[in-house]
């Protein structure tokens, strides 16, 4: 019967190269004979993910096979026939990551390449959370941040060699900067190679090692940073600073810091995307008979023409006065919400106006609940 080879992996059809490898390393890994001694079920689905992985991973095979299937049109594809370790090649795979990947998983080094783990290696990535005030995310600004981190011994200058000494010949390795070892698989044997961990597979160390980093090349400090913070960024953004990170290992390059931002809220404005929503409070009198009032924007204060009749609830847009869009792409609106406020309180004589008005207008004040009952009262 025809394999599924997509189904083997458990992948979809129209998977990528870097999802294949992936689901197959995890199959890999899962079924390997080292791991599950005489289970024939966990060896059959082993061999299953080579053959899968085999024609999937080769972009020629791959395509022949979605055409024709397992048969491939042409008497299979290798492995499709049954899995014969002596007959497979892997070579194909030594360039990919394939089974040189899963080897070194599995035995803790490399399938007889010399593959040195050495030399400089770049630093971890840092990350900072930095809190901004609303103004500060809306306007932009620039902080200085006291960051600690590794960075780069100045005593040996990342060398882990105390100035002036001499290096020597490993004695672990002999000089080799690797250790290898051969051991038996179901594949027959199998040397592996691991980086010697007193040189680092240099095949060489230091007489004597640096007196302030003790070979490391690196050591831990505060150090200052200064960051820029764009007009318009906002809460849970995030900045890349390329190379602000900790400094690599043997001069390798630095990681980067990612400063994460975390705004306060205003007291004035609710920010939604790059439009800010306010509210202003106007007394009965402004919103029956229109007037011109102050209200607050992000930068300054400006008129506002309320006209008669204007309903509590009542939203006005303010064109471009709300935050500045990232990469100056234009600005956000401004919203600000009418509220109309009753009068609790009203002196002798505006109660007689009230009154009068309520006459002029045939309203009725002698209901318990009515506005003009509860200030008469």
């Amino acid at each position: 019967m025809a394999k599924d080879y997509y189904e083997v992996l458990g992948i979809a059809k129209d998977a990528s190269d870097q999802d294949i490898k992936k689901a197959y390393r995890k199959l890999a890994q899962k079924y390997h004979p080292d791991k599950h001694k005489g289970d024939k079920d966990a060896e059959k689905k082993f061999k299953d993910a080579n053959e899968a992985y085999e024609v999937l991973s080769d972009k020629q095979k791959r395509a022949q096979y979605d055409q024709f299937g397992s048969a491939g049109g042409q008497g299979g594809f290798g492995g499709a026939q049954g899995f014969d370790a002596s007959g497979f090649d892997f070579s194909q795979f030594s360039g990919s990551g394939g089974f040189a990947d899963i080897f070194e998983t599995f035995f803790g080094g490399n399938t007889g390449t010399k593959r040195r783990q050495s030399g400089p290696k770049p630093g971890n990535d840092i990350e900072f959370q930095l809190p901004l005030t609303f103004e500060e995310a809306a306007f932009g600004t620039e902080k200085d941040l006291m960051v600690t981190k590794a960075v780069q011994c100045d005593h040996c200058h990342a060398t882990g060699a105390e100035p002036g000494s001499k290096s020597v010949t490993c004695s672990t390795c002999k000089g080799t900067g690797e250790i290898r070892t051969v051991r038996q698989t179901i594949l027959g044997q199998m040397a592996t190679s691991v980086a010697c961990s007193e040189c680092h597979g240099e095949g060489r160390v230091h007489e004597k090692k640096c007196s302030v980093c003790h070979g490391s090349t690196r050591i831990k400090k505060d150090e200052k940073v200064k960051v820029k913070i764009p007009a318009g960024v906002d809460n849970d953004s995030t900045i890349r600073l390329s190379g602000k990170g900790e400094a690599g290992t043997f001069g390798g390059p630095s990681g980067d810091l990612y400063v994460h931002i975390r705004t306060s809220p205003s007291k004035k404005f609710v920010r939604n995307g790059y439009d800010i929503h306010s509210e202003v409070h106007i007394h009965l009198l402004q919103a029956i008979l229109g007037d011109e009032i102050e209200v607050e924007t992000l930068k300054d204060k400006m008129m506002l023409k309320i006209p008669a009749g204007t309903q509590s609830g009542k939203v006005f847009r303010l064109k471009e006065y709300g935050i500045e869009k990232l990469r100056g792409t234009g600005k956000g609106d401004q919203y600000t919400k009418i509220i109309v406020d009753i009068p609790i309180k009203l002196s002798r004589k505006e109660k007689d106006l009230y009154i009068q008005i309520a006459k002029e207008s045939k309203i009725s004040t002698k209901g318990k609940k009515g506005f003009l009952s509860s200030l008469l009262n």
